[in-house]
């Protein structure tokens, strides 16, 4: 690529020379690319903003409840238990991140990044119906505080501190739900401070992030953009210049022959770009892959009336080789892994028990010799019930060789909905069928005369004869 000096990989454009703000005043995007982002966002946001609604069975269709250690996700409950399927989760996502960035780059942050949606589709789009498009923008910026002035400053404040309100309240009904939210609201302020005070914390923060922090937060903060790094390869699809066509760059002059590449070094890319970088220096770090300056470029392609996709999504291979996108090594191995955790994960899921029951021994005791010569262990039973309904309880003996039965202490045993139960039984076994001094023994656990799980305990005896 023909690119006079690589200084701008030494800093990056949000900040200056003195090692200040950079302010970015991006023109607004428009075209194809534009359009489909804009569908995808409003989608999105619908999705984002309806779902905490949304109830099965009396209860959230998803919340992640990390105070009460209570998961839902999509009508299903998961509790700590079930701990073990959040770390197969969270590898198969992370495998899957890893995935698609080595086939196809930073596509996520640019078209379903909640902070690209939130800052470009929300806020963005806020500030320039307050203040206008970028030179509208830049002129605010260094005017007097006039009155004008001071009634954009004040609307578009107003305006982005209720947008962060309401963002932060629905991230809080992911975390405990809608209804409660709403019962927090009509019971007011002074009744739930504990909660509102976090929740203005929260406020504050988006705000922060959306009315000064804005796209720092893709460039310092987020590990992603520095991880692509060492996870893209030639083969990687990225938004990228195709300076083999556009080099030399060159302004057109009516009537004199072409001399230069297709690139007219209009810098369109540049302005309408939300990190302020030249997509024209290659891949960098800043670029979330937003593609407006594949739309701008695009447009000004047209004008001139030359090929668009000057700019576009490509591999590097692609560019410099004229190669088409092929799988490797590296994107094989991690698709095999990704699909050997999709079936475990499945598998754990569909095996997954409603009860899950936990049997242990009393302790200190052994055993106990009965009448008609029984030997009776006592044991405690937490039984977690994960699913929406009371289930009443039974305990079975699974071993028939040892003609055993349970007795359960005080009344019959049920199973609270979405809740741990406590109880204590008795097993009896005739002692002439116990042969050891700990013997295995399997018991049912039956609801509604279903089994739903079992489980292997020691029960103790006098020992050989």
């Amino acid at each position: 690529m023909s690119v006079k000096s690589e200084v701008f990989r030494d800093s990056i454009g949000t900040i200056n020379d003195k090692g200040k703000r950079n302010w970015i005043f991006a023109r607004q995007p428009k075209g194809k690319l534009y359009n489909w982002r804009s569908l995808v966002s409003v989608i999105y946001l619908l999705v984002f903003f309806i779902l905490p609604w949304i109830k099965v069975n009396e209860q959230p269709l998803f919340m992640l409840n990390f105070i009460d250690r209570k998961f839902i996700l999509f009508g299903v409950i998961f509790w700590p238990q079930d701990f073990f399927l959040f770390v197969i989760a969270m590898l198969t996502f992370l495998v899957f991140i890893v995935l698609f960035t080595v086939v196809f780059g930073r596509i996520f942050c640019g078209w379903v990044c909640p902070q690209t949606i939130f800052m470009e589709m929300i806020f963005r789009k806020i500030e320039y119906w307050i203040d206008g498009d970028s030179s509208k923008q830049k002129a605010l910026d260094k005017a007097p505080w006039n009155k004008d002035k001071i009634l954009k400053r004040s609307g578009k404040f107003i305006a982005f501190f209720l947008m962060s309100f309401i963002i932060a309240n629905y991230f809080l009904a992911y975390l405990i739900g809608m209804e409660h939210v709403v019962v927090y609201f009509k019971e007011g302020i002074a009744k739930h401070l504990a909660v509102f005070l976090p929740l203005l914390t929260f406020t504050s923060v988006f705000f922060f992030i959306y009315w000064w922090f804005r796209e720092q937060a893709c460039i310092i903060v987020c590990p992603y953009g520095r991880l692509q790094g060492v996870m893209l390869d030639p083969n990687t699809v990225v938004v990228a210049y195709d300076y083999v066509r556009g080099e030399p760059r060159g302004k057109i002059k009516k009537g004199e022959e072409k001399k230069t590449g297709d690139c007219v070094d209009c810098a369109m890319c540049v302005h309408v770009c939300p990190t302020g970088i030249d997509i024209r220096n290659g891949t960098q770090l800043e670029c979330v892959n937003c593609t407006a300056c594949i739309d701008a470029c695009d447009e000004v392609m047209e004008h001139v009336n030359r090929p668009t996709g000057l700019i576009r999504y490509a591999s590097e291979n692609n560019i410099a080789k004229g190669e088409k996108l092929k799988p490797t090594a590296r994107s094989i191995a991690y698709s095999v892994v990704l699909v050997i955790l999709l079936i475990v994960l499945t598998a754990l899921l569909s095996t997954r028990k409603d009860v899950q029951a936990t049997v242990l021994r009393v302790q200190g005791m052994t055993y106990q010799e009965q009448a008609d010569n029984k030997i009776s262990n006592l044991y405690n039973i937490q039984l977690l019930n994960k699913t929406r309904k009371v289930l009443p309880i039974t305990l079975r003996l699974e071993d028939n060789d040892l003609k055993g039965v349970i007795k359960v202490v005080g009344s019959d045993m049920e199973a609270e909905k979405e809740s741990v139960q406590d109880g204590v039984f008795f097993v009896f076994i005739d002692k002439n069928n116990l042969h050891h001094r700990k013997n295995n023994i399997h018991i049912g656990v039956y609801a509604n005369d279903k089994k739903v799980d079992e489980v292997t305990t020691n029960f103790m005896a006098p020992g050989n004869r």
